[in-house]
């Protein structure tokens, strides 16, 4: 596939996600994607089977894009409690410029769409993929004596529902004006504070 055809493909999925997450799976046609996109319906053929193998694209690529986030902040050695709190608000911080950037993949993650089994089925494999990795750190983390022997599964799942918690309210809620004028950097240092002294308890 030539440069051409790789950047038409990519716009193509850019605009499904977009309208995916304003007007949902359903009501999305293909022919609205390939109206916005300015391609003739069978170019859409040439790139993608169907709508569902579109949307598990978008939904398996972003997986990717999101866990590379998160496994930056794997640790590779020891290291005290304060660079433990460096590294963790690094990664927060990271994955929530991904999300500020990536918006409609968020939405779609977070919300959901009313879709195919199949492009269900990934979305909730995504947000557990999510929780595994905030768990592989915790557990790394463990090994290394940064931090006490804890239920790693459970602090993961409720570090899982707070990140959640926040990135909707911070993107798409318009009633949280406080919440959203705060920077990712801000969050990430509001969410590790959390982590470190409410939810591992050090």
């Amino acid at each position: 596939m030539d440069g051409k055809a790789i950047e038409r493909r990519v716009q193509i999925l850019e605009i499904a996600l977009q309208l995916f997450a304003e007007q949902g799976y359903h009501r999305t046609k293909i022919s609205d994607i390939v109206r916005e996109a300015g391609v003739a319906q069978g170019t859409f053929y040439w790139y993608f089977k169907s709508k569902e193998a579109i949307a598990l694209e978008i939904i398996e690529s972003g997986q990717t894009e999101l866990l590379k986030v998160v496994s930056q902040g794997y640790r590779q050695s020891g290291g005290t409690i304060q660079d433990a709190v460096k590294a963790s608000e690094k990664l927060f911080g990271d994955l929530f410029l991904f999300s500020e950037k990536n918006k409609s993949l968020i939405e779609l993650l977070l919300r959901g769409i009313e879709t195919e089994d199949s492009v269900q089925q990934a979305i909730i494999k995504t947000r557990q993929q999510l929780e595994k990795a905030f768990q592989k750190n915790i557990e790394r983390a463990i090994e290394l004596g940064i931090l006490p022997e804890k239920d790693s599964a459970l602090q993961s799942a409720l570090l899982m529902s707070l990140v959640e918690g926040i990135l909707s309210k911070w993107l798409f809620d318009s009633d949280s004006e406080h919440l959203k004028s705060k920077t990712a950097g801000e969050l990430a240092r509001e969410v590790v504070r959390f982590e470190f002294f409410g939810l591992l308890g050090i």
